[in-house]
């Protein structure tokens, strides 16, 4: 385990307790009432504050749209895929890009963010057709060696089942994927969850099985196309996962950690004391701590 806790973090934690942020995972019309708001393409777009620092193209793939974002000096040949939490029912946030900044300007990589289909207007089908058709689109003539994928939350968890389906279809794996704050498992049925939810200041049990029932629709929640958690680690690129002690996805984090090791699969894990979900993007210390070990994961 890493660290103590920073002041700012502390203060950040003590935000969202007092804020009543963790209401929307809480309780199931809060969660629905959430969506709405929370789903605008327009409020998903990158800041003008990134967009002075970074070169941002614009595309789409399956009528979603796909950010590309890259140095403007520096360059390097490694891309990053990255795939932005939300529970697969909320956009991409604000931090989401200005981490995206902070790790260019440390790695010069590029980094493409999709905005794929959320739930429940899509379902688990649609996302994954949109993910891999725009990593075939953007990262298929790329050199294996200088792929990277990774995604917080949601997006760790279909970092991994990207993953292991370029390696069912025989293709070469890119050479890293990384997991921030993964969600891995989303029947939440793990019997430490109800402790971790305790200690959580912003996610619930409730509200994340709600929103893993809308965006699994008819597939057993089961499902390794859903809970990545299930499947096979064997033959994939290089695994990291980073987590925090006051996240509810604990329980997913280091059930990857005991399964890579009983697989015999290399995994580099950073449990950071405190730390709630998704600390990784924030502007707090532990971050920059994190941003270290995660840059030298994208050009080693």
């Amino acid at each position: 385990m890493i660290g103590k806790t920073s002041l700012h973090a502390k203060l950040l934690i003590a935000e969202m307790l007092l804020t009543g942020r963790k209401r929307t995972f809480t309780d199931v019309d809060a969660l629905h009432k959430s969506m709405g708001p929370r789903q605008q393409r327009e409020n998903a777009l990158p800041p003008p504050a990134v967009r002075k620092q970074v070169d941002v193209d614009r595309a789409e793939v399956h009528g979603h749209p796909v950010y590309t974002l890259r140095p403007r000096a520096n360059a390097t040949s490694r891309h990053v895929m990255y795939f932005h939490g939300g529970a697969y029912v909320h956009q991409i946030q604000g931090d989401h890009w200005k981490f995206f900044a902070r790790l260019i300007a440390r790695t010069g990589c590029a980094v493409t963010a999709p905005l794929y289909p959320l739930a429940p207007g899509s379902h688990y089908d649609d996302t994954l057709s949109m993910i891999h058709a725009t990593y075939k689109e953007v990262l298929g003539d790329v050199n294996p060696r200088d792929q990277v994928l990774m995604g917080d939350s949601a997006g760790g968890g279909l970092s991994l089942v990207l993953a292991r389906a370029l390696r069912d279809e025989g293709r070469p794996q890119p050479k890293e994927v990384v997991m921030l704050s993964p969600w891995l498992d989303i029947t939440m049925t793990d019997p430490a969850l109800p402790e971790y939810d305790r200690h959580d200041p912003y996610l619930g049990v409730t509200g994340l099985r709600e929103a893993g029932r809308l965006y699994a629709g008819g597939l057993d929640p089961s499902n390794e196309l859903v809970s990545p958690i299930n499947g096979d680690l064997r033959g994939l690129g290089s695994l990291s996962c980073f987590i925090g002690t006051r996240d509810v996805l604990l329980a997913d984090a280091r059930n990857l950690y005991h399964k890579a090791k009983e697989q015999g699969v290399p995994l580099e894990y950073w449990e950071y004391g405190g730390m709630f979900h998704a600390w990784m993007i924030a502007n707090i210390p532990e971050a920059k701590h994190a941003l270290d070990r995660i840059a030298e994961l994208v050009t080693r």
